[in-house]
């Protein structure tokens, strides 16, 4: 029975701690392994990407492997042509497929009729890949995820809610802040609040994500006007832990979510995320085809 990775419940708790172990060793010996050796990974990209392209495509030629990048508008899906029928093509051609869309449902639905592993690079509602990577690199601060604090403060997005699910999953207290109107829902694994204060005390990183992301551009300034009061600033650094770094998942909008002083400092871990992304997703497809 082959494995997906939709949302990261896919996981179990030992099964996150195996990956996120093993994204270690191989960030060490980033050409360890040849886990995809005489093995195609599709990329399917119906949404623009930086990190997420480089960090796959550069991950499965370090594991041996050859990654088919397919932009949307080089697909018929475009045209019409059902996800169904084209899962069922992939599958005749590649090993896996990994797929960074809108809504969550396609991703779904591709995985539904999939005869091969589909992975989720980035949908409206989940950002697994990201969380992965983030889980990753609490873990190279403080050596173990249970005693950890993450605070997210801002809208309560897709970033957002991955965090929640593989926090949660991985032992990591969450907490969420977010103004009202744009909270994450309840139940997912994170503690809601709405004030940033309140919620970064006590907390080993503050986690941001930009205001206004893909999608969202319609109602900007009225998200910037709610928003304002989550900056991730220095001020707001020195109200948690004083070893509290900032982490964001980029890209970034320095005076917006996050001051030039964080995002450039010495403050943060933010640059390790965006490495981290390679080396914990290598591990994720040695378990998809494992």
């Amino acid at each position: 029975m082959h494995r997906h990775f939709l949302t990261g419940r896919e996981l179990s708790a030992g099964e996150l701690d195996s990956i996120l172990a093993r994204a270690s060793e191989l960030k060490r010996a980033p050409r360890s392994s040849d886990a995809l050796a005489e093995r195609t990974v599709a990329l399917v990209f119906e949404k623009p990407s930086t990190r997420t392209r480089m960090s796959f495509e550069v991950g499965v030629v370090e594991l041996g492997g050859h990654p088919l990048v397919l932009r949307g508008d080089e697909l018929q899906i475009q045209r019409g042509e059902a996800l169904r029928d084209t899962a069922l093509v992939l599958a005749r051609h590649v090993d896996a497929v990994g797929i960074r869309t809108g809504p969550h449902a396609a991703v779904a639905e591709l995985a539904t009729h999939s005869e091969i592993p589909v992975f989720n690079m980035l949908t409206a509602e989940h950002h697994p890949c990201q969380a992965l990577a983030d889980m990753m690199t609490l873990r190279e601060a403080f050596g173990r995820l249970d005693t950890v604090k993450l605070a997210y403060v801002g809208d309560g997005n897709n970033v957002a809610r991955s965090l929640a699910i593989l926090g949660s999953l991985a032992g990591v207290e969450v907490v969420v802040a977010s103004p009202e109107g744009y909270e994450l829902e309840p139940g997912i694994g994170a503690t809601l609040v709405r004030d940033p204060i309140e919620a970064v005390h006590g907390a080993h990183a503050i986690y941001t994500d930009v205001w206004v992301s893909m999608g969202d551009e319609a109602d900007a300034q009225a998200r910037r006007r709610a928003l304002a009061a989550y900056r991730v600033d220095d001020a707001l650094l020195d109200r948690a832990l004083p070893e509290a770094f900032a982490m964001h998942d980029l890209p970034a909008h320095p005076g917006e979510e996050i001051t030039p002083e964080v995002l450039y400092g010495r403050r943060q871990r933010i640059w390790d995320q965006a490495e981290n992304r390679r080396h914990a997703q290598k591990a994720l497809l040695e378990w998809l085809l494992a």
